[in-house]
């Protein structure tokens, strides 16, 4: 399998700013409320959407609760919740947090629409919601993400590559992820503003839930229409589903094509070393993780959040809402050590144990 290293950005603390359309509903200010919170002395709600992931228990939430504990010398109070990818019950942990009196909630929604009136209910409360990773639709006061459609981008321009000259008379299949997921539809803009035209998607499902065991039962419908012996590689929108994916192309004996990821999961990080993944989209968790503690604990001790973050984005429910978008970078076997390893991420003994040893020694990973 052909490998190139594609960095998209250059050092995981960049911060690069977009600004998206208008929309109908202004977004939450970040001006001083008498509602607001004083001193260190703060209640801060954090509810993640699942558990099926492995960024989320792993590094989004002990990132973000340490980041909050610094900003308050220790004296923040940290409610948290995971809704198990299951829209409902995040919203009656709204309820919950609304109900325990929070005085800011970080959020990344299951449901982004879905959610709406939650986030009203905490916003008629007085409770200022950072949307975060997905932006949630309703009266936000702030959100951070990476540049959805760049991830997009990203794989489709790694897939294109690791194809080669080959490209333009291949067929391959692509795996998106969850409907419901705002993110998603992002990435596969990405995705196809780079793919279409230059090679063609012989099958395409938006895969529920996210899940690697729908995103294996999809892949295992592709081969069968397809044909194991006509397909040149496969977009999967994360590492999660590429396990499943993976998992089918090995049952049906097609070996050696290019499968995309995103999230750096270090069964993602093994598979690639080894030639069975060929990229994934490695996204600083820490910084983003970072961005959204600074953002929370600024509004819910009522301060303006301009120095934080300079520029705008708007959903179809909030207009202008003060926001920082984080670079990406392709991840491949040839620049592990320059990402992931290098930001603390995973060490060299996490990845390179058993029969990883000998890949890893091959590349220098850790060397």
């Amino acid at each position: 399998m052909r490998r190139a290293a594609v960095v998209v950005a250059a050092g995981a603390m960049a911060v690069s700013l977009a600004a998206c359309g208008s929309a109908e509903e202004a977004g939450g200010d970040s001006d001083a409320t008498s509602s607001a919170a004083t001193g260190d002395n703060i209640k801060v709600g954090l509810l993640l959407p699942e558990n099926k992931t492995a960024r989320y228990e792993k590094f989004d939430r002990p990132l973000i609760e340490k980041k909050i504990k610094e900003l308050t010398n220790n004296k923040a109070e940290i409610q948290y919740n995971n809704a198990r990818q299951d829209a409902n019950l995040q919203a009656q942990q709204v309820d919950t947090m609304i109900t325990n009196q929070v005085d800011v909630l970080i959020l990344d929604a299951v449901d982004a629409k879905a959610i709406k009136n939650s986030v009203q209910k905490a916003a008629d409360a007085g409770i200022k919601v950072v949307a975060y990773d997905r932006l949630a639709e309703g009266p936000i006061s702030a959100y951070t993400s990476f540049d959805n459609e760049e991830v997009g981008r990203t794989q489709g321009e790694a897939l294109l590559q690791a194809l080669g000259a080959e490209a333009e008379d291949s067929q391959i299949v692509m795996m998106n992820g969850s409907v419901t997921d705002p993110n998603a539809a992002q990435f596969k803009k990405g995705a196809h503003s780079v793919l279409d035209g230059k090679v063609k998607i012989g099958r395409e499902f938006d895969t529920k839930e996210w899940s690697p065991d729908n995103a294996n039962a999809n892949m295992e419908s592709a081969i069968s229409a397809l044909g194991k012996d006509r397909i040149a590689g496969v977009y999967s929108a994360n590492d999660g589903m590429a396990g499943g994916i993976i998992t089918a192309l090995k049952a049906a004996g097609i070996a050696d094509i290019p499968v995309t990821g995103q999230d750096a999961e270090l069964a993602a990080v093994q598979r690639i070393i080894t030639d069975e993944q060929f990229m994934s989209v490695y996204k600083s968790y820490p910084q983003e993780a970072e961005v959204a503690a600074e953002m929370a604990v600024a509004l819910a001790k009522g301060e303006d959040l301009s120095a934080l973050a300079k520029d705008k984005v708007s959903s179809d429910s909030a207009k202008d809402v003060p926001s920082v978008l984080v670079p990406v970078v392709s991840l491949t076997k040839d620049n592990i050590n320059d990402t992931v390893i290098k930001d603390g991420i995973y060490t060299a003994d996490e990845i390179c144990t058993g029969n990883y040893k000998a890949a890893c020694d091959e590349l220098g990973i850790g060397a």
